[in-house]
């Protein structure tokens, strides 16, 4: 499903060289699964793969092919995916089966992008998330796995009573240790937005209130366009403050997935947008990762009016593999 991101100004707040963060030091939660594996997974069943197998006479389908649907990506789960510990532990099995990592999106928190409202919905109550977050990581069990952690959930609570807020913290939590103790191969990143949204002390607060000292570390740029350069000077802040407030940093990870041209200021549908970097190690996080898959529609706007939030517009995914 599609990520809403509504804008917010820049508010980076300086960042505290490397060798002061690494009196910091991250604690392991769960072993390397990285280590484990032979590379990322790319999903047979992707709506890109899905358009090229049922278009294989259009003359778009080979770039397509090639530059997004055989790249590694991750695969969203929600109120869509059905028995969620099947739909999660059939995933993963087949990863492990081809001996590559995959990388899964956890998306259904409730009030799910409560204040921008293009991908709405989730479960419905407390009690149903966590149940089916347990069967979530149930699912995957000792398999190795990478997870993106609810994104949207703590980029903006402008809308949300304090009520509401602190449920969620309890929720993502809870997710946490959830995972930390059903699936002890898994990295776990909750989402922490972009760097055009939130200052860093502020999203360091929404972290470390939401347990992100329990998870592997935190996810950057989920379904938004802002340069690798801009997230990892963003998150360097964001661990300079939880390193001020805390005492802790943690790794981070950047969704490349559409932003090889960087932004135009927009986050639903933008125009003249490209793909990034494919999903790898290093390039100043932990690791980049597609996250968002490229063609995907990000709701009723933009170069997708007309479209809902998760459908994959083929012209789009064209035009983004070249940048116009």
């Amino acid at each position: 499903m599609s990520r809403s991101l509504r804008r917010r100004s820049l508010l980076l707040a300086p960042v505290l060289c490397t060798a002061l963060l690494t009196l910091h030091p991250v604690a392991a939660h769960a072993a390397d699964p990285t280590g484990m594996t032979s590379g990322f997974y790319a999903d047979p069943d992707s709506s890109a793969q899905r358009w090229v197998n049922a278009n294989p006479g259009d003359g778009r389908a080979p770039a397509i092919r090639s530059s997004i649907a055989d790249v590694p990506m991750a695969r969203w789960f929600g109120n869509w995916s059905g028995t969620i510990g099947t739909a999660t532990g059939a995933y993963v099995g087949a990863a492990a089966a081809s001996d590559k990592l995959p990388i899964l999106v956890a998306y259904n928190i409730p009030n799910r992008d409560i204040c921008a409202g293009q991908s709405g919905g989730g479960a419905g109550s407390a009690a149903d998330y966590r149940s089916w977050i347990a069967a979530f990581a149930s699912g995957i069990g000792s398999r190795p796995a990478v997870v993106i952690l609810e994104p949207d959930s703590l980029g903006d609570e402008s809308c949300m009573s304090q009520a509401q807020i602190a449920e969620r913290d309890g929720l993502l939590s809870n997710a946490i240790a959830q995972f930390n103790a059903k699936a002890p191969n898994t990295w776990v990143y909750l989402d922490a937005g972009n760097p055009a949204w939130l200052s860093a002390d502020t999203m360091a607060r929404h972290l470390a209130a939401a347990g992100v000292s329990g998870a592997r570390g935190f996810s950057l740029n989920v379904s938004n366009y802002l340069p690798t350069g801009d997230n990892v000077s963003y998150g360097n802040a964001v661990n300079a403050s939880l390193a001020s407030m805390k005492g802790f940093t943690k790794p981070f990870v950047v969704d490349t997935s559409r932003n090889g041209n960087g932004s135009n200021g927009q986050w639903c549908n933008a125009a003249g947008r490209r793909i990034g970097s494919p999903s790898q190690r290093g390039g100043g996080a932990e690791m980049l990762l597609w996250i968002k898959a490229p063609g995907e529609s990000d709701g009723n706007c933009g170069v997708g009016g007309g479209s809902s939030a998760g459908q994959f517009l083929p012209e789009v995914a064209y035009k983004m593999i070249y940048g116009y």
